[in-house]
């Protein structure tokens, strides 16, 4: 499936960022922590990428969305003295509702969701803003790479200003089981964690939740 520019998508992306604009600015009393870097892992969507729009729930020609809870994620992209960044790419990538990434090289038997689009990709706005519409991703066990335990639900984050500057993270859930054993955020000193986790908002423009990750470059 080829990359494309239809007005599903435009309508979608500029959707995003106008409901991104509802993120206020932060009170700047001192300089913000440098959001941690995480591994990006080994499944982030081969190339050619397929349909990268922010609305990850719906595929162009698809009348059925994807499975999972549906949720926002929004946030804000700025310095380390809280100046808002503009124009920085924003790449996602996850796992589905059962746990399993699109990716060919996933041993994970778990099912494909042939609605869900898996990656989006936008840039922020003059104020920092970005925003997705994805779902909630499932944990998934390790046991399939070689390992034990399990992964807690998790959205993959590839933040670049320029070509000389990027962040991969990874974004978490508040209240996940899995996040006391998750081998990977407990690599995140325990006073930077909390950078990492999301708590859930009501939105006032729609009825699904919304989880802000805002992300701080140094």
């Amino acid at each position: 499936m080829k990359n494309k520019i239809s007005r599903r998508s435009l309508a979608k992306q500029m959707g995003a960022i106008a409901s991104g604009m509802l993120i206020s600015a932060p009170s700047i009393a001192q300089a913000l922590l440098e959001t941690p870097e995480q591994v990006e892992g080994p499944f982030y969507p081969l190339e050619p990428l397929g349909e990268t729009d922010v609305d990850l729930t719906l595929l162009e020609g698809h009348d059925t969305a994807a499975q999972g809870e549906i949720i926002l994620v929004r946030g804000r992209v700025t310095n380390t003295e809280g100046e808002p960044l503009e124009g920085v790419r924003v790449d996602i990538w996850q796992a589905n509702d059962n746990g399993r990434y699109a990716h060919p090289e996933d041993p994970n038997t778990a099912d494909l969701d042939p609605n869900f689009q898996g990656i989006g990709i936008t840039y922020t706005d003059s104020e920092g803003h970005y925003g997705f519409k994805t779902i909630k991703p499932a944990a998934y066990p390790l046991e399939f790479l070689g390992d034990s335990g399990w992964r807690a639900r998790h959205i993959h984050f590839k933040v670049a200003a320029g070509e000389d500057h990027e962040l991969i993270t990874q974004m978490y859930f508040d209240g996940d089981p899995l996040l006391a054993q998750d081998l990977e955020i407990a690599k995140v000193p325990e006073a930077q964690q909390s950078l990492l986790i999301t708590v859930a908002e009501s939105d006032e423009t729609s009825e699904l939740p919304l989880h802000r990750f805002d992300i701080c470059l140094a």
